[in-house]
């Protein structure tokens, strides 16, 4: 009994380690953008447009030459929506934390459909990205181009397709 509770605690001790490193770091602004920022302290009018001027071009040049890249919350909401059901790391490439709003679910218009040997779909959306069928449920019409298409995250890691208001058929994203 003693090893049973000595190994339980051990396990959830290692547990909370491994959470909290998961725990996403605050990431620094680039030097650009701190610069610009910094000028709003200065108290003279002339040379707090001087420091605005010159941040404000040092900025611009380095988003001319990527090395620094600027996105709104729209862009950011819009390639989430374009990577939903890819198998990627969680990179988490944007910051943010938990109150950033997760892409649980899309909507698309069949651009293709075709049923593989097997049975199975593979729905090709009109705004990107295609779909494969994983179970064995028959879908009561095949899918048109032009038709709805929703997909939503489902339970462990699997997706629910459904075409044209169709019951659903679990899928894959595939490129």
């Amino acid at each position: 009994m003693r090893k049973w509770i000595a190994g339980s605690a051990a396990a959830a001790i290692l547990a909370a380690g491994a959470v909290a490193a998961k725990a996403p770091k605050p990431q620094a602004r680039p030097e650009a953008f701190e610069a610009l920022v910094r000028c709003r302290a200065i108290a003279d009018d002339a040379a707090r447009l001087a420091c605005f001027d010159t941040a404000a071009r040092k900025l611009e040049e380095a988003a001319n030459q990527r090395q620094l890249v600027v996105v709104d919350r729209k862009q950011i909401q819009e390639t989430k929506r374009n990577l939903f059901g890819l198998d990627i790391p969680n990179l988490n490439p944007f910051g943010g934390g938990a109150d950033e709003e997760e892409v649980k679910s899309i909507e698309g218009v069949v651009a293709t459909a075709v049923q593989e040997g097997d049975g199975r779909w593979v729905v090709v959306l009109k705004e990107g990205g295609t779909w494969a069928q994983t179970d064995n449920n028959a879908l009561a019409l095949r899918p048109r181009p032009g038709q709805k298409v929703k997909i939503v995250k489902a339970s462990l890691g699997t997706y629910m397709m459904r075409v044209n208001g169709q019951p659903g058929v679990r899928a894959k994203r595939r490129i």
